[in-house]
């Protein structure tokens, strides 16, 4: 979006595009209504740096396609793909004919149009157990579709220690940890006092009757023993993902 204003204004600048033509064109530059249901942020990326994504749930099908376009159309070479999130198969295979070249990963429940633009930096994913990782995938391919390179370590809980401390290296070498789990959510704790770079805590609702649908893992995280721990809410991998991507683009912007 950045680099789309600078070139319309050159090209106004230049002569080579008129004031009224640039006018129109900056009608919708920063939002643009669909219908009763959607006012979308294209100005996002300039603001923020990184663009609106579609939260899936609860929108019709109908809904997600009209976004979906419209997000399409005015994607940035910086920012070349359209990402819709909490997508379930059924939407999924009714918004499918209508979007060509749509593609959807089912353990995330993420469909997106277009393909990355590397980014430099790498997050580092750590799951306690098997049952979370539908959240630990949803933040891994939100990442991934961000253009971060993604390091998973699955199904290393607190339960079996040792399986986590296996893989030590991962920790010591990472740049940004998410680190999910459900249960009593103990795993970033454990995390946080073996690493040296920013822990963010995602909490699931995985969990037997106390655990509370999630709400006793993330109270847990909040009164994390370790310092440096973010928590971000329950089963919200793709804010673990926002939060790592910014992360990681403020610190290589320093370098």
């Amino acid at each position: 979006m950045n680099e789309e204003l600078l070139n319309l204004l050159q090209a106004v600048a230049a002569g080579k595009l008129s004031a009224d033509v640039a006018l129109r064109k900056l009608k919708h530059f920063d939002f643009e209504p669909l219908g009763e249901f959607a006012k979308l942020d294209h100005h996002r990326s300039l603001r923020t740096g990184l663009p609106e994504v579609v939260f899936g749930l609860g929108k019709t099908s109908e809904q997600v396609v009209e976004i979906m376009r419209s997000l399409q159309a005015k994607s940035s070479r910086q920012y070349p793909v359209v990402i819709a999130t909490r997508i379930s198969p059924q939407v999924y295979s009714e918004i499918k004919p209508q979007l060509p070249g749509l593609n959807y990963v089912f353990s995330a429940q993420i469909c997106y149009l277009g393909e990355p633009r590397n980014q430099p930096g790498t997050v580092t994913l750590i799951a306690a157990g098997t049952a979370d990782l539908p959240v630990a995938e949803e933040a891994a391919i939100t990442a991934e579709l961000c253009g971060f390179t993604v390091k998973r370590l699955w199904d290393v809980g607190v339960a079996g220690i040792h399986r986590l401390l296996a893989h030590r290296y991962l920790i010591e070498d990472a740049e940004v940890i998410i680190a999910i789990a459900g249960m009593e959510g103990a795993l970033p704790s454990v995390v946080g006092g073996l690493a040296d770079c920013p822990v963010i805590a995602v909490p699931t609702s995985v969990g037997y009757g106390a655990s509370f649908q999630g709400l006793a893992p993330l109270l847990g995280m909040l009164n994390s023993c370790a310092a440096g721990i973010g928590v971000v809410n329950i089963d919200n991998g793709f804010g673990a993902a926002i939060l790592a991507a910014q992360i990681l683009r403020l610190a290589h912007k320093e370098r």
